[in-house]
């Protein structure tokens, strides 16, 4: 948030130049001062510049106490953003150590005009900067609403002669927090060559972006992390894409911001091209020596055109597939994911990493970190707590192994595999330990693996889906408005959720306000006695 000045000292300054109290052509002191603390950020950029600044201070403070980690969840619209912001700030009165997570899946797969698409980059660049934007735009709208009915308060309580009230309003608005917080934001692969992925990552920061998370695929060859066919790019490469990325940042003035180095080596097998080695030792030899390879033999001859490896004293020829692209030996992605971690901390300069998972394990992770903690001390990480891991199952299955092996319960006890799923297993030993486990899920990952941010790539998907096939099955079914009265509206109302005022959610009462402010007692308002929203109006 940029360097406020509080309301008093606005006021003063203001009244200082106009001492009537209003400027020569009639707007009140009062009424400008409301509109300067209103507009928490002059510009986009200077929320990139304030969140990198927030989140390098999370970071320091994880470091001194890793329960200290932080969260977001993915969003796919400005109100989703919004609405997470104001849910976090009524549970715990303040959005500190909250993110929003921007996903490339949902940007691909909602966001795209192209229709529905997967995750592989085929929606187009822009759609991710025109998101971030969006995401602010919502947010700074929230802290506007807000301000508004604070200097309401403040109105009202001047109106009334009530002076502690209107001294009680007056520190509100000067301790007012910003419903504005760090995003860090997917830019998938780059989205072409290293100065295409600066070109793409300047405007992702213009538009407010403070962390940029980008992955170590091939950019045209792009998967979902939790797909197959995943093809990884030689270690040179994606440092490179690191070096543009904060080139991005620095030639911005942001100089805080934060990369977020993610490899999809575990999953991946494959890669486009073989890197040349300069020397024993350096990356490239490095990448190149996880290679499938075979011996060149009388029976297995080199033949014109394919290619030959120099490894151990003797030429040996790397497995090639049709397609041209080169397999790694089978079991080695635990081992590329830790050398890939080390170079991209050490010779990429980035400042978090993302290791992409296919099952939620705790030790897994832990295992990795450890060693890549012994060259780096201070490694820390975001993980993706992802829906496509059936958590049920997983978290269920890793508590059977442990009993099991234990001696706590037989090989009858509880089924293997998929029947694990049964609810009748919910009210159980082994479905209660799983759910605890589950609940303590990211404090565990943050205290033993190194995981400074916990996110859920996308949640808001699966909600919306869920949310509108819950209403349409009552509303179209035989409940009519009562499924939405009982499934929505109530719970609003309950819970006080702001957004069931629809028509304040979205500014009628700042419009109002703003028409008072240029046409005083001529204004025209949506607000008055005949607006139905009064009907929510605590009695």
């Amino acid at each position: 948030m940029r360097q406020q000045k509080t309301y008093t000292e606005h006021r003063d300054e203001l009244l200082a130049r106009y001492p009537e109290g209003r400027t020569p052509g009639g707007v009140l002191v009062d009424d400008i001062v409301q509109l300067r603390l209103q507009n928490t950020f002059d510009t986009h950029l200077d929320i990139a510049r304030a969140m990198a600044t927030v989140m390098r201070a999370d970071m320091a403070a994880y470091d001194a106490d890793s329960s200290k980690f932080t969260q977001s969840l993915g969003c796919w619209s400005g109100f989703h953003a919004q609405q997470m912001v104001k849910s976090v700030r009524r549970l715990r009165g303040t959005a500190k150590g909250t993110y929003v997570y921007l996903s490339g899946w949902m940007v691909a797969g909602l966001r795209n005009r192209f229709g529905h698409l997967p995750d592989q980059s085929m929606h187009e660049k822009t759609a991710v900067v025109d998101l971030i934007e969006e995401i602010y735009v919502s947010l700074r709208q929230a802290d506007e609403v807000a301000m508004n009915d604070l200097f309401k308060d403040l109105r009202a309580a001047r109106k009334a002669g009530d002076k502690a009230a209107e001294e009680k309003t007056i520190a509100a608005i000067d301790s007012f927090e910003t419903h504005v917080v760090p995003i860090i934001a997917d830019i998938d692969a780059g989205f072409g060559n290293e100065h295409a992925t600066y070109l793409l990552a300047k405007e992702m920061i213009k538009a407010g972006a403070c962390c940029l998370q980008i992955e170590n695929q091939v950019s045209d060859a792009k998967q979902c992390g939790h797909q197959d066919g995943k093809v990884t790019v030689p270690r040179e490469d994606f440092i490179e894409k690191l070096r543009a990325c904060r080139l991005a940042f620095e030639e911005l003035g942001v100089n805080d911001g934060v990369i977020v180095a993610r490899t999809d080596s575990l999953g991946a097998g494959l890669t486009q091209k073989v890197p040349v080695s300069k020397h024993s030792g350096d990356l490239a030899a490095g990448y190149i020596k996880w290679l499938k390879t075979e011996p060149i033999t009388t029976k297995n001859p080199i033949r014109e055109g394919e290619l030959a490896l120099y490894r151990d004293g003797e030429f040996v020829k790397p497995v090639r597939l049709p397609n041209g692209l080169f397999p790694f030996k089978e079991n080695t992605g635990r081992q590329r994911v830790v050398e890939d971690c080390i170079a991209s901390l050490t010779e990429g300069g980035a400042d978090l990493l993302w290791i992409e998972t296919d099952t939620p394990n705790v030790d897994e992770i832990a295992g990795m970190v450890s060693e890549i903690r012994r060259v780096v001390p201070d490694a820390k990480l975001t993980y993706n707590n992802s829906p496509s891991f059936n958590w049920t199952l997983n978290l269920r299955k890793q508590v059977r192994t442990q009993w099991l092996a234990e001696a706590r319960i037989g090989l009858d006890d509880y089924p293997e595999g998929a029947a694990l799923m049964s609810a009748e297993f919910d009210d159980t030993d082994l479905g209660r330990e799983a759910d605890a486990r589950l609940q303590r899920f990211q404090a565990d990952i943050a205290a033993r693996a190194g995981v400074f941010h916990n996110l859920i790539t996308l949640p808001t998907f699966h909600l919306t889906a869920k949310s509108v096939d819950e209403l349409s099955r009552g509303y179209f079914g035989p409940e009519r408005m009562k499924a939405y009265v009982t499934t929505v509206q109530r719970e609003e109302i309950r819970r006080g959720v702001s957004a069931v005022k629809h028509q304040h959610e979205v500014g009628s009462d700042l419009g109002d306000t703003f028409k008072e402010m240029v046409a005083g007692e001529r204004a025209l308002k949506a607000g008055g006695h005949a607006n139905t929203m009064n009907q929510f109006a605590p009695e």
